[in-house]
Protein backbone atom coordinates (compact mmCIF):
# COMPACT_ATOMS: atom_id res chain seq x y z
CA UNK A 1 0.00 0.00 0.00
CA UNK A 2 1.47 3.17 -0.46
CA UNK A 3 2.27 5.88 2.17
CA UNK A 4 -0.85 7.41 3.08
CA UNK A 5 1.14 9.91 5.19
CA UNK A 6 3.31 11.67 2.64
CA UNK A 7 -0.08 11.89 0.41
CA UNK A 8 -1.75 13.52 2.79
CA UNK A 9 0.93 15.88 3.46
CA UNK A 10 1.16 16.61 -0.07
CA UNK A 11 -2.59 17.52 -0.59
CA UNK A 12 -2.45 19.70 2.20
CA UNK A 13 -0.08 22.01 0.72
CA UNK A 14 -1.62 21.42 -2.64
CA UNK A 15 -4.69 23.16 -0.92
CA UNK A 16 -3.00 26.12 1.20
CA UNK A 17 -1.22 26.70 -2.72
CA UNK A 18 -4.90 27.03 -4.02
CA UNK A 19 -6.05 28.87 -1.11
CA UNK A 20 -3.07 31.65 -1.56
CA UNK A 21 -3.26 31.49 -5.30
CA UNK A 22 -6.89 33.33 -5.13
CA UNK A 23 -5.57 35.53 -2.00
CA UNK A 24 -2.43 36.69 -3.87
CA UNK A 25 -3.94 36.96 -7.09
CA UNK A 26 -6.65 39.46 -6.46
CA UNK A 27 -4.79 43.11 -8.21
CA UNK A 28 -3.99 40.75 -10.95
CA UNK A 29 -7.58 39.38 -11.50
CA UNK A 30 -9.08 42.88 -11.39
CA UNK A 31 -8.09 43.65 -14.96
CA UNK A 32 -8.96 39.48 -16.22
CA UNK A 33 -12.54 39.21 -17.74
CA UNK A 34 -12.91 36.30 -15.05
CA UNK A 35 -12.21 37.56 -11.84
CA UNK A 36 -11.38 34.38 -10.38
CA UNK A 37 -9.07 32.92 -13.45
CA UNK A 38 -5.86 32.63 -11.54
CA UNK A 39 -8.28 30.22 -9.11
CA UNK A 40 -9.80 28.35 -11.53
CA UNK A 41 -6.44 27.45 -13.21
CA UNK A 42 -4.73 26.54 -10.14
CA UNK A 43 -7.54 24.40 -8.76
CA UNK A 44 -8.02 22.37 -12.15
CA UNK A 45 -3.95 21.68 -11.53
CA UNK A 46 -4.18 21.19 -8.00
CA UNK A 47 -7.28 18.46 -8.85
CA UNK A 48 -5.70 16.97 -11.85
CA UNK A 49 -2.01 16.66 -9.83
CA UNK A 50 -3.83 14.68 -6.89
CA UNK A 51 -5.84 12.21 -9.24
CA UNK A 52 -1.99 11.77 -11.22
CA UNK A 53 -0.59 10.99 -7.87
CA UNK A 54 -3.34 8.56 -6.73
CA UNK A 55 -3.03 6.77 -10.19
CA UNK A 56 0.68 6.35 -10.42
CA UNK A 57 0.90 5.07 -6.83
CA UNK A 58 -1.17 1.67 -8.04
CA UNK A 59 1.45 0.86 -10.77
CA UNK A 60 3.85 -1.59 -10.28
CA UNK A 61 6.92 0.49 -9.54
CA UNK A 62 9.36 -2.15 -11.03
CA UNK A 63 8.10 -1.45 -14.70
CA UNK A 64 6.58 2.06 -13.83
CA UNK A 65 9.11 4.20 -12.49
CA UNK A 66 11.93 3.30 -15.40
CA UNK A 67 9.51 4.04 -18.16
CA UNK A 68 7.91 7.16 -16.83
CA UNK A 69 11.10 8.71 -15.51
CA UNK A 70 12.98 7.81 -18.87
CA UNK A 71 10.06 9.13 -21.20
CA UNK A 72 10.17 12.64 -18.66
CA UNK A 73 14.04 13.03 -19.36
CA UNK A 74 14.08 12.30 -22.83
CA UNK A 75 11.15 13.56 -24.27
CA UNK A 76 11.62 17.14 -22.37
CA UNK A 77 15.38 17.46 -23.01
CA UNK A 78 14.81 17.03 -26.29
CA UNK A 79 11.76 19.62 -26.24
CA UNK A 80 14.27 22.41 -24.36
CA UNK A 81 16.51 21.86 -27.67
CA UNK A 82 14.07 21.91 -29.70
CA UNK A 83 12.34 25.43 -28.10
CA UNK A 84 14.68 27.76 -29.42
CA UNK A 85 14.05 27.20 -32.75
CA UNK A 86 10.26 26.79 -32.27
CA UNK A 87 7.97 30.03 -34.24
CA UNK A 88 6.74 32.12 -31.39
CA UNK A 89 3.13 31.21 -31.98
CA UNK A 90 3.90 27.74 -30.17
CA UNK A 91 6.77 29.23 -28.10
CA UNK A 92 6.33 32.57 -26.95
CA UNK A 93 8.77 35.17 -25.12
CA UNK A 94 7.67 36.14 -21.86
CA UNK A 95 10.17 38.36 -20.25
CA UNK A 96 12.73 38.27 -22.54
CA UNK A 97 13.00 34.03 -22.09
CA UNK A 98 11.33 31.58 -23.92
CA UNK A 99 10.57 29.22 -21.06
CA UNK A 100 7.25 28.05 -22.15
CA UNK A 101 5.29 26.33 -24.66
CA UNK A 102 1.84 27.28 -25.84
CA UNK A 103 -0.66 24.29 -25.43
CA UNK A 104 -3.98 26.48 -26.19
CA UNK A 105 -5.18 26.90 -23.14
CA UNK A 106 -1.92 27.46 -20.87
CA UNK A 107 1.52 27.79 -21.12
CA UNK A 108 4.09 24.50 -20.45
CA UNK A 109 7.49 24.75 -18.74
CA UNK A 110 9.43 21.91 -19.59
CA UNK A 111 12.08 22.31 -17.33
CA UNK A 112 10.00 21.43 -14.44
CA UNK A 113 9.39 17.88 -16.00
CA UNK A 114 12.39 17.55 -17.08
CA UNK A 115 14.23 17.99 -13.32
CA UNK A 116 12.04 14.82 -12.53
CA UNK A 117 13.29 12.74 -15.94
CA UNK A 118 16.73 14.28 -15.13
CA UNK A 119 16.59 13.01 -11.48
CA UNK A 120 15.61 9.61 -12.28
CA UNK A 121 18.40 8.99 -15.41
CA UNK A 122 20.89 10.19 -12.05
CA UNK A 123 19.70 7.41 -10.00
CA UNK A 124 19.77 4.72 -12.67
CA UNK A 125 22.68 5.49 -13.91
CA UNK A 126 24.84 6.21 -9.92
CA UNK A 127 22.95 3.15 -8.93
CA UNK A 128 25.74 1.43 -12.04
CA UNK A 129 28.69 3.81 -11.57
CA UNK A 130 29.01 4.28 -7.61
CA UNK A 131 26.53 2.66 -5.89
CA UNK A 132 27.83 -1.16 -5.85
CA UNK A 133 32.06 0.01 -6.10
CA UNK A 134 34.21 0.56 -3.04
CA UNK A 135 35.32 3.34 -1.65
CA UNK A 136 39.27 2.37 -2.41
CA UNK A 137 39.35 4.49 -6.06
CA UNK A 138 41.25 7.78 -6.39
CA UNK A 139 39.49 10.93 -7.13
CA UNK A 140 40.85 11.23 -10.20
CA UNK A 141 39.35 7.51 -11.11
CA UNK A 142 35.92 9.33 -9.84
CA UNK A 143 36.38 11.89 -11.91
CA UNK A 144 36.98 9.49 -14.99
CA UNK A 145 33.48 7.71 -14.17
CA UNK A 146 31.79 11.64 -13.55
CA UNK A 147 32.75 12.92 -17.09
CA UNK A 148 29.84 11.69 -18.99
CA UNK A 149 27.68 12.87 -16.34
CA UNK A 150 29.91 16.47 -16.57
CA UNK A 151 28.38 16.51 -21.09
CA UNK A 152 24.91 15.45 -19.65
CA UNK A 153 24.89 18.35 -17.09
CA UNK A 154 26.80 20.82 -19.35
CA UNK A 155 24.21 20.23 -22.21
CA UNK A 156 21.01 20.60 -19.73
CA UNK A 157 22.72 24.12 -18.18
CA UNK A 158 23.28 25.36 -21.19
CA UNK A 159 19.70 24.68 -22.63
CA UNK A 160 18.20 26.52 -18.95
CA UNK A 161 20.68 28.76 -18.26
CA UNK A 162 21.78 30.46 -21.62
CA UNK A 163 18.43 29.51 -23.88
CA UNK A 164 15.87 29.83 -21.23
CA UNK A 165 17.84 32.67 -19.25
CA UNK A 166 16.86 30.80 -16.02
CA UNK A 167 19.78 30.32 -13.28
CA UNK A 168 17.86 29.20 -10.95
CA UNK A 169 16.60 25.95 -12.10
CA UNK A 170 20.22 25.18 -13.22
CA UNK A 171 21.10 25.79 -9.33
CA UNK A 172 18.19 23.13 -8.38
CA UNK A 173 19.67 20.83 -10.77
CA UNK A 174 23.72 21.08 -10.03
CA UNK A 175 22.69 20.75 -6.37
CA UNK A 176 20.63 17.83 -6.32
CA UNK A 177 23.63 16.02 -8.66
CA UNK A 178 26.07 16.55 -5.77
CA UNK A 179 23.65 15.36 -3.29
CA UNK A 180 22.63 12.44 -5.16
CA UNK A 181 26.25 11.49 -6.06
CA UNK A 182 27.30 11.87 -2.16
CA UNK A 183 24.50 9.25 -1.31
CA UNK A 184 25.63 6.97 -4.23
CA UNK A 185 29.15 6.34 -2.53
CA UNK A 186 30.70 8.91 -4.05
CA UNK A 187 34.00 10.49 -1.78
CA UNK A 188 33.38 13.49 -0.52
CA UNK A 189 36.51 14.77 -1.94
CA UNK A 190 34.25 14.46 -5.46
CA UNK A 191 31.33 16.08 -3.59
CA UNK A 192 33.37 18.97 -3.05
CA UNK A 193 35.13 19.47 -6.04
CA UNK A 194 31.64 19.70 -8.14
CA UNK A 195 30.62 22.12 -5.55
CA UNK A 196 33.43 23.97 -6.44
CA UNK A 197 33.47 23.40 -10.16
CA UNK A 198 29.40 24.34 -9.56
CA UNK A 199 30.46 28.02 -7.65
CA UNK A 200 32.69 28.89 -10.69
CA UNK A 201 30.15 27.86 -13.34
CA UNK A 202 27.57 29.80 -11.16
CA UNK A 203 29.67 32.98 -11.05
CA UNK A 204 30.72 32.29 -14.87
CA UNK A 205 26.94 32.62 -16.05
CA UNK A 206 26.36 35.74 -13.61
CA UNK A 207 29.34 37.36 -15.25
CA UNK A 208 28.39 36.35 -18.31
CA UNK A 209 24.75 38.09 -18.56
CA UNK A 210 24.19 42.32 -17.37
CA UNK A 211 21.17 41.44 -15.69
CA UNK A 212 22.26 38.92 -13.49
CA UNK A 213 24.95 40.81 -12.83
CA UNK A 214 23.22 43.55 -11.84
CA UNK A 215 20.62 41.80 -9.76
CA UNK A 216 24.02 40.06 -7.79
CA UNK A 217 25.00 43.63 -7.35
CA UNK A 218 21.44 44.57 -6.26
CA UNK A 219 21.52 42.62 -3.22
CA UNK A 220 25.07 43.08 -2.41
CA UNK A 221 24.28 46.72 -1.82
CA UNK A 222 21.21 46.08 0.47
CA UNK A 223 23.35 43.29 2.35
CA UNK A 224 26.61 44.67 2.40
CA UNK A 225 26.65 46.81 5.33
CA UNK A 226 25.92 43.55 7.34
CA UNK A 227 28.52 41.45 6.08
CA UNK A 228 31.73 44.44 5.67
CA UNK A 229 31.53 44.90 9.26
CA UNK A 230 32.74 41.84 10.12
CA UNK A 231 35.60 42.31 7.77
CA UNK A 232 39.08 44.41 8.21
CA UNK A 233 38.16 48.42 6.78
CA UNK A 234 41.21 47.60 3.81
CA UNK A 235 39.43 44.68 2.96
CA UNK A 236 35.37 46.18 3.45
CA UNK A 237 36.56 49.07 1.30
CA UNK A 238 37.76 47.48 -1.65
CA UNK A 239 34.64 45.16 -1.27
CA UNK A 240 31.89 47.86 -0.88
CA UNK A 241 29.31 48.90 -3.65
CA UNK A 242 28.23 52.53 -3.95
CA UNK A 243 24.49 51.99 -3.62
CA UNK A 244 24.16 54.89 -6.10
CA UNK A 245 25.67 53.18 -8.75
CA UNK A 246 23.56 50.27 -8.30
CA UNK A 247 19.62 50.29 -9.42
CA UNK A 248 17.21 49.26 -6.65
CA UNK A 249 16.33 46.10 -6.23
CA UNK A 250 12.59 47.28 -6.10
CA UNK A 251 10.74 43.46 -6.00
CA UNK A 252 13.62 42.67 -3.06
CA UNK A 253 12.56 45.77 -1.16
CA UNK A 254 9.03 45.73 -1.50
CA UNK A 255 9.32 41.42 -0.60
CA UNK A 256 10.61 42.79 2.57
CA UNK A 257 8.52 45.73 3.40
CA UNK A 258 6.10 42.96 2.77
CA UNK A 259 7.42 40.62 5.44
CA UNK A 260 7.82 43.31 7.80
CA UNK A 261 4.43 44.19 7.39
CA UNK A 262 3.03 41.09 8.24
CA UNK A 263 5.16 40.47 11.51
CA UNK A 264 4.48 37.64 14.04
CA UNK A 265 0.84 37.09 13.45
CA UNK A 266 0.27 38.96 9.94
CA UNK A 267 -2.41 41.26 8.75
CA UNK A 268 -4.99 38.53 8.32
CA UNK A 269 -5.93 36.06 5.21
CA UNK A 270 -6.85 38.33 2.26
CA UNK A 271 -5.59 41.40 3.65
CA UNK A 272 -2.73 41.63 2.58
CA UNK A 273 -1.42 45.19 0.80
CA UNK A 274 1.55 44.58 -1.25
CA UNK A 275 0.12 42.64 -3.18
CA UNK A 276 -1.83 45.47 -4.46
CA UNK A 277 0.89 45.89 -7.16
CA UNK A 278 3.77 46.43 -5.26
CA UNK A 279 5.22 42.86 -5.72
CA UNK A 280 4.12 41.94 -9.29
CA UNK A 281 5.14 37.76 -8.94
CA UNK A 282 4.08 37.74 -5.35
CA UNK A 283 1.60 34.88 -6.45
CA UNK A 284 4.58 32.78 -7.98
CA UNK A 285 8.31 33.90 -7.11
CA UNK A 286 7.50 36.02 -3.96
CA UNK A 287 4.36 33.74 -2.60
CA UNK A 288 6.05 33.37 0.77
CA UNK A 289 6.64 37.01 1.36
CA UNK A 290 2.68 37.36 0.54
CA UNK A 291 2.37 34.45 2.81
CA UNK A 292 3.96 35.75 5.70
CA UNK A 293 2.21 39.54 5.21
CA UNK A 294 -1.27 37.55 5.69
CA UNK A 295 -0.87 34.76 8.05
CA UNK A 296 2.63 36.09 9.46
CA UNK A 297 6.09 35.04 10.53
CA UNK A 298 4.09 31.50 12.45
CA UNK A 299 2.26 30.92 8.92
CA UNK A 300 5.33 30.83 6.99
CA UNK A 301 6.95 28.35 9.78
CA UNK A 302 3.93 26.27 9.39
CA UNK A 303 4.50 25.72 5.58
CA UNK A 304 8.14 25.39 6.55
CA UNK A 305 7.38 22.35 8.89
CA UNK A 306 4.85 20.65 6.59
CA UNK A 307 7.51 20.64 3.75
CA UNK A 308 10.16 19.63 6.33
CA UNK A 309 7.62 16.64 7.01
CA UNK A 310 7.19 16.32 2.97
CA UNK A 311 11.03 15.81 3.08
CA UNK A 312 11.76 13.76 5.92
CA UNK A 313 8.70 11.22 4.57
CA UNK A 314 10.75 10.98 1.20
CA UNK A 315 13.97 10.18 3.26
CA UNK A 316 11.93 7.64 5.07
CA UNK A 317 10.74 6.24 1.87
CA UNK A 318 14.39 6.33 0.33
CA UNK A 319 15.90 4.56 3.83
CA UNK A 320 13.65 1.81 3.58
CA UNK A 321 14.09 1.09 -0.20
CA UNK A 322 15.92 -1.94 -1.00
CA UNK A 323 16.48 -1.05 -5.03
CA UNK A 324 19.07 1.61 -5.55
CA UNK A 325 17.73 3.28 -8.46
CA UNK A 326 14.29 3.53 -5.97
CA UNK A 327 16.43 4.77 -2.76
CA UNK A 328 18.71 7.54 -5.28
CA UNK A 329 15.22 8.78 -6.63
CA UNK A 330 13.46 9.78 -3.53
CA UNK A 331 16.39 11.19 -2.58
CA UNK A 332 17.14 13.24 -5.46
CA UNK A 333 13.17 14.20 -5.28
CA UNK A 334 13.47 15.10 -1.75
CA UNK A 335 16.67 17.42 -2.14
CA UNK A 336 15.21 19.05 -5.08
CA UNK A 337 12.15 19.82 -2.96
CA UNK A 338 14.29 21.54 -0.37
CA UNK A 339 16.70 22.95 -1.96
CA UNK A 340 13.59 25.36 -3.84
CA UNK A 341 11.84 25.97 -0.58
CA UNK A 342 15.57 26.89 1.23
CA UNK A 343 16.70 29.29 -2.20
CA UNK A 344 13.22 30.78 -2.14
CA UNK A 345 13.11 31.61 1.49
CA UNK A 346 16.62 33.29 1.36
CA UNK A 347 15.82 34.99 -1.52
CA UNK A 348 12.92 36.78 -0.63
CA UNK A 349 13.99 37.79 2.45
CA UNK A 350 17.31 39.48 1.12
CA UNK A 351 19.92 36.62 2.35
CA UNK A 352 20.93 35.73 -1.29
CA UNK A 353 19.71 37.11 -4.80
CA UNK A 354 16.22 36.26 -5.84
CA UNK A 355 16.38 33.64 -8.51
CA UNK A 356 12.81 32.89 -9.62
CA UNK A 357 12.76 29.42 -8.00
CA UNK A 358 8.94 28.96 -6.96
CA UNK A 359 7.71 27.40 -3.16
CA UNK A 360 7.03 23.27 -3.97
CA UNK A 361 3.16 23.26 -3.87
CA UNK A 362 2.33 26.33 -2.78
CA UNK A 363 3.21 28.56 -5.50
CA UNK A 364 1.11 29.52 -8.13
CA UNK A 365 1.59 27.69 -11.71
CA UNK A 366 0.50 24.32 -13.23
CA UNK A 367 3.60 23.34 -15.03
CA UNK A 368 5.76 23.44 -11.45
CA UNK A 369 2.82 21.62 -9.58
CA UNK A 370 2.08 18.65 -11.76
CA UNK A 371 5.41 18.15 -12.47
CA UNK A 372 5.71 17.52 -8.86
CA UNK A 373 2.27 15.36 -8.73
CA UNK A 374 4.36 13.39 -10.80
CA UNK A 375 7.28 13.17 -8.94
CA UNK A 376 5.48 12.30 -5.48
CA UNK A 377 3.65 9.89 -7.59
CA UNK A 378 6.71 8.04 -8.39
CA UNK A 379 7.40 8.36 -5.04
CA UNK A 380 4.21 6.86 -3.45
CA UNK A 381 4.54 3.76 -6.04
CA UNK A 382 7.93 3.20 -4.73
CA UNK A 383 6.87 3.12 -0.86
CA UNK A 384 4.37 0.07 -1.95
CA UNK A 385 7.81 -1.55 -1.79
CA UNK A 386 9.67 0.06 0.86
CA UNK A 387 9.17 -1.27 4.45
CA UNK A 388 8.06 1.57 6.25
Amino acid sequence: MADKKLFALTVTAIIIGVVFSYSLSVYLSIQDPIRISFLIKQLFAAVLGILIMGALSKLDPETAVGKIGMFLFVVFLLLMAAMPLLPSAIVPTINGAKRWLNIGVTNLSPVEFFKVGFIYFLAWSFSRKFYYKDNEHTLLDEIKIFIPYVVVLAVSCFLIVVMQNDLGQAMVICATLAVMLLFAGSSFRLFLSIMTAGAIGAIGFIVYSSYRLNKVLQWWAGMQDYILSLLPPFLAEYLRVEKNAVEEAYQATQSLNAIHNGGIFGQGLSNGVFKLGYVSDIHTDFVLAGIIEEIGFIGAVAIGFLTLAIVHRIFKIANRSENPVFYLFCVGIATMISSQFLMNALGISGVMPIKGITVPFISYGGSSLLSLSIAIGLVLMISKKAKL
